[in-house]
């Protein structure tokens, strides 16, 4: 490995990305995406078999890692280390949903962008030759999160044109030193912004400053400009955010307009599916990223991207006590080979 300026790693040798699946909701079955997914609950309520939300989402954890393992025909005992985490307290739908894999557990919290933290931690240990695999697993359920961060579903409160919709999703990843078609030859980490923003309904706008920093460290860092990624993706700003991050961006006097997309408009219909300003949850940049992202770099559709999720650093006792909403993203250099 070899760092590259404040913030970066360049991998020398690159591990990859060999395999991945995706488990869904019915509600993200039913978005553009909907034919791409490995795995789509029948079930309205989305209850994967479970009596909870809670379990259900760990459910959701377990049946992700064991699609993911299947397609590459691998074992849970050839896996060095797990590396997971989802937005729940002490990250329960994680510790309960892969015990039963028995794969050594490091569990992550960085809210949304907990795809890129544990993509980046593994890339990194790989590279580093502490494992020959790991897996990274994260996810989000539609009714958990509403029960634990904002109001319970059936107070029936209006929700604001800024809030988003949270994935009922997970998304597992393989990654190696395996030869694949997709190989992560980079990384950037993000450090925690906050602009004061206290408002929990609009998380877009909590998490553009992260993403427009995490870009900007990634494009000095390597010694890039825009224009070198197809595509510079981001998890979870949705309309809002990607509005304010395009602001930001030309102050800086770097224009993403034309390569951007972001996770949480491509999984959602706006116009049919009312969810408003789009996707967000732990599980919104994973399943975006194994169904319609990874497809197209093992293609060689896109040659090189920039994979940043994003993430909304709050808690129940934060918002309880009036404090505002940090935001953080991570980036993943994803390339063809």
């Amino acid at each position: 490995m070899m760092t590259k300026g404040e913030q970066s790693i360049a991998f020398e040798q690159s591990p990859f990305l060999m395999g991945s699946a995706s488990v869904v909701g019915q509600k993200e079955g039913e978005g553009p995406l909907g034919k791409k997914f490995d795995y789509i609950c029948e079930d309205k309520e989305n209850m994967f078999g479970a009596d909870s939300w809670e379990a259900a989402e760990s459910n959701m954890q377990r049946l992700a890692c064991r699609l993911a393992l299947e397609k590459t025909g691998m074992h849970p005992e050839e896996i060095r280390y797990l590396f997971a985490g989802d937005l729940l307290r002490q990250g329960i739908a994680t510790s309960m949903g892969v015990e039963g894999l028995q794969i050594p557990l490091f569990g992550l919290f960085g809210a949304c962008s907990t795809s890129g933290e544990a993509l980046a931690l593994g890339a990194m240990t790989v590279a580093a030759g502490y494992a020959e695999n790991i897996i990274a697993v994260t996810s989000s359920h539609f009714g958990s999160a509403e029960k634990e961060f904002r109001f319970p579903l059936g107070y029936a409160s209006q929700r604001p044109l800024s809030a988003s919709w949270t994935v009922t999703g997970s998304g597992a990843f393989l990654v190696g030193t395996q030869k694949s078609h997709v190989r992560i030859s980079g990384v950037t980490i993000g450090k925690i912004v906050d602009y004061g923003l206290k408002d929990s309904q609009n998380m877009g706008a909590c998490m553009a400053p992260a993403a427009c920093d995490t870009i900007l460290a990634n494009l000095r860092d390597f010694g890039r400009e825009p224009e070198e990624y197809d595509h510079i993706i981001t998890g979870d700003l949705g309309y809002v955010g990607q509005s304010i991050l395009f602001d930001l961006m030309r102050k800086k006097r770097k224009n993403i307009d034309s390569i951007h997309l972001d996770c949480g408009k491509l999984i959602y219909d706006q116009q049919t599916q009312d969810t408003h300003a789009g996707g967000s949850g732990c599980g919104c940049a994973a399943v975006t990223l194994s169904s319609y992202i990874l497809p197209k770099i093992e293609k060689g559709e896109w040659k090189r991207i920039l994979f940043i999720p994003t993430g909304a650093l709050m808690s129940t006792v934060s918002y309880n006590e009036g404090e505002s909403v940090p935001g953080i993203a991570h980036a993943i250099v994803l390339e063809h080979c």
